[in-house]
């Protein structure tokens, strides 16, 4: 069960990571960029102008969603190694 864990905790460390990443990028790294991103059009608008007025808040409503998918998959992972354990438990102790 503690590889299990250990897998758990790194799986959700590792979302963390990356989805926090993309969170950096969208609010430091675009603006940064601003000028050189202005020839880009999302629905008509210019790139930067889309980000700070809707494109942004967008992206991080995405970003949470994608963290409670990605959490609820390791989640149900972690429940199926524990099950199993118990499982595995139950059948040494009948053994006896």
């Amino acid at each position: 069960m503690a590889l299990a864990h250990r897998r758990y905790w790194r799986f959700n460390l590792v979302s963390i990571g990356v989805l926090m990443t993309i969170g950096f990028c969208v609010s430091f790294v675009v603006p940064l960029f601003a000028r050189d991103l202005s020839a880009v059009r999302v629905a008509g608008f210019r790139l930067p102008f889309y980000l700070g007025a809707q494109g942004a808040i967008l992206i991080y409503l995405a970003l949470i969603v994608v963290y409670i998918v990605l959490m609820t998959f390791a989640d149900r992972t972690l429940r199926r190694a524990a099950a199993a354990d118990g499982t595995r438990e139950a059948e040494r102790e009948s053994a006896k």
